[in-house]
């Protein structure tokens, strides 16, 4: 039994989160932790809110809340959402709890022990309008590298260069659109990630198991030169400045960056899960407390990629202490909506509270797996949509199901069958279905979540494929016998069909299972002798039908979400 630790890039506290982000990291990390249990395998699923930084008080302010009351109130909202599409974090913390904030101090006190950050007097764009200096990703203007409009002031997402905000060209003040702004001088620490490129850079290069798309975004950063990078903010709300033990002189009123506290969380989260449920949080994030032997997997979009690659790991390697670094880090393009972004900020799209609102999360998790941004971007549409949920859900795998146990029901009374003898067709299905197995495992274990999707689907199929060669309903008439092993068989192979769907979608394999007696010892990853596995319910036992599985999406739902969300724009 394999130790293995998973962390999803942690969702901002501002609001619920859109599709995109649910099929960049929670979704997937969540897909994989199941499918790793399934497989009999100790898991830790680690997730948070992300409560820290500038957001989160402008968010605040407009609802009238302090900003406790807006992140508890945010929390609960979300960890709903998060149960609504069945998520199995075995925690989802919080950024702004006491353990983070403890770890973040002891960090950053490390960090400078080791020579690894500095007081530096620093200029920093000023608000006068706004009457607050204004942080990296408030300040908008024109990127001076490539002309885009909208280049934030830590990084333009158009050319994807990390920036000054006072690199930008025209810069104005997100938070009021005043371009009333000065530079003023500021002292914040600063972690100097130039002292440790050399060991990032082989710290990349001996990581073996991450997918492209996360090496060269890593390489990118590289390449360009790291930059030391301020760890404190002008703000209210965050984990408070301390050294040795005591708020730090000249700093009594910063806290420290959300990104330096943020990824951090993962371990504050794991330490919360401890407190809860009388866990070692040490030997799941310490090598010296048994954490060499876990395997560590990140899920993440694409822009969190650097973050994770470099400034974290800068955190964690500088420390000279034995953290757990990742040894995987599965990294996502975007899910787009009719081809453009998806946004929190500007409502578009659909987001995850809304989305339960349409349909159960299984219809959700089927379509965002099958059609994950792995290699490209994804664009999501509502046809399409409605495309994969009629082909795969409810003609493939509910009008199976649904047929194979009405039929049984009005003709073997509801119990699995007796008679008929194992024959050339039942030889054909373990063969195929022993071949589709070793595939869908091997994605999933690879986490290539489409090409795992596509395999299911392809398991279901073979199940109808079997039911066109054995013809259960055509020979009842004349010979009940070979009726019985093709319903029998049939009804065998729908408990391989439910397994292999648990990862994905969870609920909807639950209920078949349920109908077919399958104990929950028994509900895991398909594996040993093709025919022990077509033969294993007892003849005789009671099997009953669900009610219908999956509802088709009919054109009139299509019509009607499309003017509710809209489309491109």
């Amino acid at each position: 039994m394999a130790r293995i630790l998973i962390t999803s890039a942690l969702p901002y506290i501002n609001g619920v989160k859109h599709l995109g982000n649910l099929a960049g990291s929670m979704l997937p990390a969540d897909v994989y932790a199941r499918f790793q249990r399934v497989m009999g395998h100790d898991v830790l699923y680690v997730c948070a809110t992300d409560e820290h930084g500038t957001p989160a008080e402008l968010a605040a302010a407009t609802a009238g809340q302090s900003v406790r009351e807006y992140c508890d109130e945010q929390h609960d909202i979300q960890k709903r959402a998060g149960d609504g599409f069945s998520l199995s974090y075995d925690v989802f913390g919080r950024t702004s709890s006491q353990p983070n904030i403890t770890l973040t101090q002891h960090f950053a006190e490390v960090l400078e022990a080791r020579g690894l950050i500095e007081e530096r007097l620093e200029h920093q764009v000023f608000s006068i309008d706004d009457d607050r200096f204004l942080p990296d990703r408030y300040v908008e203007g024109t990127c001076p590298h490539c002309g885009f409009e909208r280049a934030r002031g830590d990084q333009c997402d158009n050319c994807g260069r990390l920036l000054e905000p006072t690199d930008l060209k025209e810069p104005y003040s997100k938070i009021s659109g005043s371009k009333n702004l000065e530079v003023r001088e500021t002292k914040h620490l600063h972690l100097l990630q130039t002292k440790m490129e050399a060991r990032i850079r082989d710290w990349v290069d001996a990581s073996t198991e991450w997918p492209s798309l996360a090496k060269s975004i890593a390489y990118k950063w590289l390449d360009e030169g790291l930059r030391d990078r301020s760890i404190t903010r002008d703000l209210k709300w965050g984990v408070p400045v301390t050294k040795d033990g005591a708020p730090r002189e000249g700093f009594e009123n910063k806290v420290f960056y959300v990104w330096f506290d943020a990824p951090i969380g993962y371990i504050g989260a794991t330490v919360e899960w401890a407190e809860a449920n009388g866990g070692d949080w040490e030997s799941w994030w310490r090598t010296d407390k048994g954490a060499d032997d876990v395997t560590y997997v990140q899920f993440m979009g694409k822009d969190n990629v650097a973050f994770h690659t470099v400034s974290f790991p800068a955190t964690i390697l500088g420390s000279e202490e034995p953290w757990k670094t990742v040894d995987k880090l599965k990294a996502f393009n975007w899910l787009t909506w009719y081809g453009g972004k998806f946004s929190t900020s500007e409502k578009r799209g659909v987001f995850m509270d809304q989305a339960l609102d349409l349909l159960p999360g299984d219809y959700w998790r089927w379509y965002l797996t099958a059609n994950a941004p792995e290699g490209s971007d994804a664009a999501f549409t509502w046809e399409h949509f409605q495309s994969l949920i009629n082909t795969d859900l409810a003609n493939v795998l509910g009008n199976y199901v649904n047929r194979i146990l009405r039929f049984n029901k009005s003709r073997f009374d509801g119990v699995v069958p007796e008679g008929g003898t194992w024959g050339e067709n039942e030889d054909w299905l373990a063969g195929e279905m022993t071949e589709r197995l070793k595939a869908a495992e091997a994605h999933f274990e690879a986490m290539e979540f489409r090409k795992a999707a596509s395999e299911i689907r392809a398991i279901w199929a073979l199940g109808n494929e079997y039911l066109t060669k054995a013809e259960p309903w055509t020979k009842f008439k004349t010979d009940p016998d070979a009726a019985a092993i093709g319903v029998r068989t049939a009804l065998n192979y729908m408990t391989v069909m439910a397994r292999v769907a648990l990862p994905v979608i969870p609920n909807a394999a639950a209920t078949i299972l349920d109908a077919l007696g399958i104990a929950d010892s028994d509900r895991v990853w398909p594996k040993g002798e093709a025919k022990s596995m077509l033969t294993a319910l007892p003849v005789g036992q009671s099997v009953e039908p669900p009610e219908v599985l999956f509802k088709k999406i009919e054109d009139t739902d299509v019509a009607e979400w499309s003017e509710r969300f809209g489309g491109a724009g």
